[in-house]
């Protein structure tokens, strides 16, 4: 099995990227963000929770995010793998997945960090929000994301650096030019497992 994680900042470009990938090498992909907006659309328990952190521009609390994952995950038994969107985003949620991954006798493959400057962020994410209607995507939110992004989830380039399997992908210009320098970084991880 493949298991992909990719991340960056909101308005990296995830999601646009994870449907190449998926195309292309016939994964699962999952998105904490769509699973949280699906509860959130239909009045869940979870999806009312999960309003409140994201109405202000806060992160979901680990416990509730990692539950739902290994639910997701178990409900795609013959899967040739995942790609995991927006999670993980701490280094405690990194921990968690490896451990769920393991309980299922799986690994995170390779984790790609899209590099994206502040600015051309927020123009993204205040453009997504007029055409989607995004209630997340207004100024004063995005600022608060990134700000979280930066100091939260940034810490995880150097946990995956640390083992390996962080590759940093510079997540500006055309967007099959992007895809292509993520399957450029898979490629090199596959050839450095091969020589292990």
């Amino acid at each position: 099995m493949f298991n992909l994680v990719i991340f960056g900042a909101p308005g990296s470009g995830k999601g646009t990227q994870s449907d190449k990938l998926i195309s292309r090498y016939g994964l699962t992909h999952i998105s904490t963000g769509e699973i949280l907006r699906e509860n959130i659309a239909k009045g869940t328990e979870l999806g009312k929770i999960a309003d409140k952190y994201i109405s202000k521009g806060h992160l979901i609390p680990d416990d509730l995010v990692t539950e739902m994952l290994a639910d997701e995950i178990d409900a795609h038994p013959g899967t040739k793998g995942f790609i995991f969107d927006g999670f993980p985003r701490t280094i405690p949620q990194a921990e968690a997945l490896d451990r769920i991954l393991e309980e299922r006798g799986e690994s995170v493959h390779s984790v790609i960090g899209l590099e994206v400057p502040d600015d051309q962020l927020i123009e993204r994410l205040l453009a997504r929000g007029k055409e989607s209607g995004r209630s997340d995507d207004n100024l004063e939110t995005i600022n608060k994301r990134l700000q979280i992004y930066h100091s939260s989830t940034s810490p995880l380039k150097d946990f995956y650096l640390g083992n390996g399997r962080y590759e940093s992908i510079e997540g500006t210009g055309e967007i099959d030019h992007i895809a292509d320098r993520i399957v450029e970084a898979i490629n090199r991880r596959d050839e450095a497992m091969k020589k292990k």
